[in-house]
């Protein structure tokens, strides 16, 4: 078991049903869920590796695949699709030179598209990592991507 998870395990030791918390550590430690991780999650809880994957991706919290320094988040709930969401998500994914969701190249972004932030007064919204930006344009897109890099 490497050093990583097992300050992690070491916390959860004899609880039931610690199984989120455990993964949202591991990937908060790791970046997100490594096969190698999955395997000893699954030794530690004594669950299958295919229960662990169940459980993970049916939570979108949950990555199997590295992700970009900053997570580019842009909403397309009602109302910021009716005032121009799709618009800012091309808008990034130009920016960012991807063709949909995903992580860039360089491993800087990773972009995902999201229901509802709950922040319609603020439509159309972009999260980058913690920081919430509203009522967003196109023209604003470019140099607030900018910051990031």
């Amino acid at each position: 078991m490497s050093k990583e998870l097992a300050a992690i395990f070491a916390k959860y030791k004899g609880e039931k049903g610690a199984l989120i918390p455990i993964l949202q550590k591991t990937q908060e430690q790791l970046g997100y869920l490594t096969q190698d991780s999955i395997s000893e999650v699954a030794k530690f809880t004594g669950m299958s590796e295919s229960e662990i994957y169940g459980v993970a991706s049916f939570y979108a919290q949950f990555y199997f695949s590295r992700r970009g320094k900053h997570t580019v988040k842009v909403c397309l709930g009602t109302a910021c699709h009716v005032r121009g969401g799709q618009s800012i998500l091309d808008e990034v994914r130009r920016e960012l030179e991807i063709e949909s969701e995903g992580t860039t190249d360089d491993y800087e972004f990773s972009l995902e598209r999201v229901a509802c932030f709950g922040s319609c007064a603020l439509a159309p919204v972009m999260v980058i990592d913690k920081d919430i930006y509203g009522r967003m344009s196109i023209s604003k897109t470019k140099d607030i991507l900018n910051k990031y890099r």
